[in-house]
């Protein structure tokens, strides 16, 4: 199995209410929490959120990309992401979905705009959010109880 795009997050505990975390991404360092609404403090974003960040930035950059080699006259993209949890298809639990809104500015014909909407869906992150992800849990070695 390859790994090519093998990437680290480090992710503990803040001390900053009960489910604040600290999340560290190679020099990038910033906060984690739950809303108040569900008993965290708001000091950052709720996991959800993060991964609809990552979503909506994989988007952009994939967008902006494709229309660069193609060489589109696309001044600007932004993508607004919601999340939705909806009644599964069998009606037997349920589904997330996001949703992206994305706005496309520059002097693009109908055909070029249809061609950014559908290249949307080949973002990494939205084709690995679509098909589903394996995700294990071990202890790290030399972990212990705090004595």
């Amino acid at each position: 199995m390859s790994e090519a795009h093998r990437h680290e997050v480090s992710v503990s505990e803040s001390g900053n209410g009960p489910y604040g975390q600290v999340v560290t991404i190679g020099h990038h360092v910033f906060g984690a929490d739950e809303p108040e609404a569900l008993g965290g403090k708001d000091t950052g974003p709720d996991p959800f959120e993060l991964v609809m960040a990552g979503l909506g930035a994989c988007t952009c950059m994939t967008l902006r990309m494709y229309a660069g080699r193609k060489k589109l006259p696309l001044d600007h993209v932004s993508v607004v992401i919601r999340h939705v949890v909806a009644a599964s298809a069998d009606g037997k639990g349920t589904r997330d979905r996001f949703e992206r809104r994305i706005t496309l500015t520059g002097a693009l014909d109908e055909a070029q705009r249809a061609q950014l909407i559908s290249i949307a869906d080949r973002c990494p992150v939205s084709r690995t959010l679509s098909a589903g992800a394996d995700v294990t849990a071990t202890e790290a070695a030399g972990a212990s109880e705090a004595a």
